[in-house]
């Protein structure tokens, strides 16, 4: 098990990158996610995605440049719905053709296994988190959604933030009824390049609560102990 993170002694840095519009924000999604998917001098990179109506497409861009993967790759999510692996509404489902396309194995694409009870699937998460984890190894790059209410990942409540505590992974209730699996904070703690992608509208009390690390926004609590934290959004998510 592992150990509760302390307290930070210091908060998370922020740095925003403005993009004129969603697509400019997916290009440089997709031009990051290159760069490490494919560094064939990085030493077992892993790289963390996350769901949403930006990352997904960029997957899938991806999928079509039939790129050869950096060696010892590992790829995981943030976070997933408890639903069959070949549902709509799985991230794992919906980022297939990628991992296809890279032709990862099995091993390499750490998915919720939702054929399992939730409780088991989520065991086997946290035992898999600890063995990528294991001996201080770093996330090299995370991408990280941002809902409307604040949440990241399926962590949606200072509850949610408490249960994790001590953790890797965690099952979560989401507000529309359906279970989940998420990474914890400690994980993120353990991202080199964090980077929420954030666009719409819809997103921008949310963006403006977490670039002013109010402390009530479950998004900014769940990574205001990591090192450094990006935010990329498109200009309809500021208020400017």
């Amino acid at each position: 098990m592992v150990q509760p993170t302390s307290q930070p002694s210091r908060q998370a840095s922020i740095t925003l990158r403005r993009f004129a519009d969603r697509g400019q924000l997916q290009s440089a999604v997709e031009e990051r996610l290159q760069q490490v998917l494919t560094d064939a001098s990085a030493d077992h990179p892993a790289v963390m995605l996350s769901g949403g109506s930006t990352p997904i497409p960029a997957y899938l861009e991806l999928a079509t440049r039939h790129l050869n993967p950096a060696p010892g790759l590992t790829v995981l999510f943030s976070d997933d719905r408890y639903v069959p692996s070949d549902s709509d509404q799985s991230n794992y489902h919906q980022s297939k053709a990628l991992f296809t396309s890279l032709g990862l194995s099995t091993e390499q694409v750490l998915r919720i296994r939702t054929e399992l009870p939730l409780d088991a699937a989520t065991q086997d998460s946290e035992r898999r988190l600890e063995s990528l984890l294991a001996g201080g190894r770093r996330i090299t790059l995370g991408l990280l959604g941002l809902g409307a209410d604040g949440h990241t990942c399926s962590l949606f409540s200072a509850a949610d933030l408490e249960r994790a505590q001590g953790r890797l992974a965690l099952s979560v209730h989401r507000p529309d009824g359906r279970d989940a699996v998420s990474v914890s904070p400690t994980v993120l703690e353990a991202v080199e390049q964090l980077v929420f992608v954030v666009a719409g509208k819809d997103k921008q009390t949310a963006v403006a609560a977490l670039l002013q690390r109010k402390p009530d926004l479950t998004a900014w609590r769940a990574v205001s102990g990591c090192r450094a934290v990006e935010v990329w959004t498109d200009a309809a998510a500021l208020n400017e």
